[in-house]
């Protein structure tokens, strides 16, 4: 059972069933899946109507046009331009084009499927079928054709960068080749270690295809069955013919293995990804929409996120062509931006990059959350070294902006500061996130490799940067993130020290020394107490002790709740959390706001509600993919928008705090919903809610239902 993304409500009485399904006995996930699959029975404009497809490392913008032309993007998560800060450092690899011979007819009997269950996009017209899918486990990305009578195919690469211009260099088109159609785009960049000699590219080809010119394959003979294969390579090589021979290798690598057993192979990595986990809710239309938000959300993450490095926040691996309409001078200006652009460049942004990364610990994609830790773990020895040179003591900080290969902001306290000048938070945080996730799988290499490297120098960057006063540590200047700049003691810096201090003192001994835990000791005692204050008359947290006019529209006072999690249910002073939480200045949903989350973590149940019924359905008006979310303050596809959505759906369901499950936490009782979701000590949790109650419960090991705590029935 599919929904038509444009006539929702017409099939509500067939989701309907699907609800009755959804709670019967035994009920496989599989079911509710299919429900969620994005089906159009027409062809779309241009690529704003394209539907996302990946691999973890490769993704594809999947359209058919309205002359039957199947055509796509390519991108991948490691081809990176000559200049990575510019809006063009994360470009497409190309653009290729499937062509029918008759063409593919679209005015009546056309369907494009999003087949979230194998990974895969279906077109169908009449007796013709193509299927493009991107192997989960190999560099290639496969385009199959069925037709009920033999036809000619025509694949063409188009580049879009057919001459050098600002940013960019220009494609180079191999005129050598014999039935292949290969191109590349090699850096320049002789500055920077990570991207020099970077090569970026492609090749296609196929049984039966030859060679019409050196973009464009033809088929020999009309044909009922065609089966093209692109293999995509990034690498630095010493010269373009090195990066060609790799390319080799990853060809003859994916042509080892037969086309149906690669298919099988793909099938269940997909199928064992839907396993892992999910929420499927039912209970009203808002509940409907709310589950395809979150299934489409996860979705999107796993097409982008096994890769090199991890997902960009703005537009991950999926942006488009995008239409723009500006005043200049005064005069409105409507132009297009190329999909090899986005706002805010190819920089990671800290703050923007977690919302999609927390949500993984209880969704259990920890492979997804590989490459955001190896990043870090890369770029950690260089920071030190930059901090022992610049600033003349031990540790090191993430810089809320950097690029993929790190770097500090080389500030002096007399400096004037701007949003992200005196920013330190992203070490802490990210300390955070790490000890959840050994939390969650027990992991002592990662302990020993990654956690403990990394949040050891981040407590030492923190302990040496500032003076000590009267036996308390004096953060001044330090930013209360990006809204209030050369703040003293801000709430979220000491939240996050008062959280990763103990949590780093609780990692077994076996992995630490003495000497680490004597300095820990030492320092935890030496952080000063969040600042708390008083509005209108209550009592509430500060942004900071002493801190000065407001920059942007956050609520820094309310990292002491997310992602710091001393505030919370069963928690000590939650009543002063929720007053704090009550009187924040800054109310808004979507995007990298968390109040949805921050809601969740206090148990207050409209306002999750609220935030997940806007933010799972936020579709940019230009897209037709309707987990494209929203250009909000980011771009399009927003995935800020999307990852904070899903993490408060799932701490509406479940929350867990140390050995403790909380089910219910805040979760509407007209909304119904089977789930299955993870928890530290590498749990599983499944079951069903009905009318506020769980109905069924399922906890993996089973000792670890004594840990469970009911608090919504």
């Amino acid at each position: 059972m599919k929904i038509h993304a444009f006539r929702f409500s017409a099939r509500f009485a067939a989701v309907l069933l699907f609800a009755s399904i959804l709670f019967s006995a035994n009920a496989q996930p599989a079911k509710e899946l299919a429900a969620c699959d994005v089906v159009w029975n027409s062809p779309s404009e241009d690529s704003r109507g394209s539907m996302p497809l990946g691999n973890g490392d490769i993704g594809l913008n999947v359209w058919v046009e309205k002359s039957g032309d199947l055509i796509f993007y390519i991108s991948k998560t490691d081809a990176w331009s000559d200049n990575v800060g510019a809006g063009k450092g994360l470009p497409k690899v190309g653009r290729v084009r499937v062509k029918l011979s008759p063409a593919l007819t679209t005015d009546s009997g056309f369907l494009q499927t999003l087949k979230l269950a194998t990974g895969e996009i279906e077109v169908r017209s009449g007796a013709t079928k193509l299927r493009v899918w991107v192997d989960a486990n190999r560099s290639v990305i496969h385009v199959e054709s069925e037709t009920g009578e033999p036809r000619d195919i025509e694949v063409a690469f188009e580049t879009t960068r057919p001459a050098l211009e600002k940013n960019l260099q220009a494609d180079k088109i191999l005129t050598d080749q014999t039935n292949r159609v290969v191109w590349y785009y090699r850096n320049l960049n002789k500055e920077i270690p990570q991207l020099t000699n970077r090569t970026f590219g492609a090749a296609i080809s196929g049984d039966g295809l030859l060679s019409a010119g050196s973009t464009v394959l033809h088929s020999a003979k009309p044909a009922k069955r065609n089966a093209v294969s692109i293999c995509v390579l990034t690498a630095q090589t010493p010269t373009p013919e090195a990066w060609l021979a790799q390319l080799k290798q990853v060809a003859a690598q994916a042509e080892s293995v037969s086309l149906e057993t690669a298919r099988s192979e793909h099938a269940k990595w997909w199928s064992d990804f839907w396993n892992r986990s999910w929420i499927f809710i039912s209970g009203d239309d808002d509940a409907l929409k709310v589950t395809r938000g979150y299934v489409l959300q996860r979705f999107v993450s796993a097409c982008a996120g096994r890769g090199a490095y991890p997902i960009k926040f703005n537009g991950s691996i999926f942006t488009m062509d995008w239409h723009k309409s500006e005043k200049v001078k005064g005069v409105e200006t409507n132009y297009t931006v190329v999909a090899d652009a986005r706002d805010w460049g190819g920089q990671y942004w800290f703050q923007n990059t977690r919302p999609m990364y927390w949500p993984m610990l209880e969704s259990g994609d920890f492979d997804l959350m590989q490459p955001l830790f190896k990043m870090f773990r890369e770029i950690l020895p260089n920071n030190e070294k930059e901090v022992r040179d610049f600033y003349h003591h031990d540790g090191a900080y993430f810089a809320e902006t950097k690029p993929f290969y790190g770097g500090i902001n080389k500030l002096k306290p007399d400096a004037p500061g701007k949003y992200t000048d005196f920013y330190y938070t992203p070490i802490l945080e990210f300390s955070a996130m790490m000890l959840d996730y050994y939390a969650y799988s027990g992991d002592n290499k990662f302990a020993r490799e990654t956690l403990l490297p990394i949040a050891d120098a981040g407590v030492k960057f923190f302990d040496q940067h500032w003076p000590h006063e009267n036996g308390k540590l004096v953060l001044d200047p330090d930013n209360a993130i990006e809204m209030f700049w050369k703040a003293r003691n801000p709430a979220p810096d000491i939240a996050g020290l008062r959280w990763v201090l103990p949590g780093l003192l609780a990692v077994p001994t076996e992995l630490t020394s003495g000497a680490q835990r004597s300095r820990w000791q030492r320092f935890l005692k030496e952080i000063p107490d969040l600042p708390v204050g008083e509005t209108n008359g209550v009592k509430v947290l500060l942004p900071a002790e002493v801190y000065g006019p407001s920059y942007n529209f956050e609520n820094p006072e309310l990292y002491a709740v997310y992602p710091f999690r001393h505030f919370g249910l069963n928690k000590p002073d939650l009543e002063l959390a929720k007053a704090t939480f009550a009187a924040r200045h800054f109310k808004e949903d979507g995007c990298w706001r968390q109040s949805g989350v921050q809601a969740a973590l206090l148990g207050d149940t409209a306002t999750a509600r609220k935030n997940v019924t806007f933010v799972l359905q936020r579709k940019e008006p230009q897209c037709r993919f309707s987990a494209f979310w929203a250009h909000g303050s980011d771009y399009v596809p927003d995935e800020d928008n999307g990852g904070h959505g899903i993490h408060a759906l799932q701490l509406m369901l479940m929350q867990s705090e140390g050995r403790k499950i909380y089910l219910l936490p805040a979760w509407p009782k007209n909304w119904n919903a089977s789930f299955k979701l993870h928890a530290p000590l590498n749990t599983k949790v499944e079951g069903v809610v009905r009318a506020g109650k769980i109905e069924s419960l399922i906890v993996t090991p089973p000792e670890r239902k004594a840990d469970i705590v009911m608090l919504g029935s």
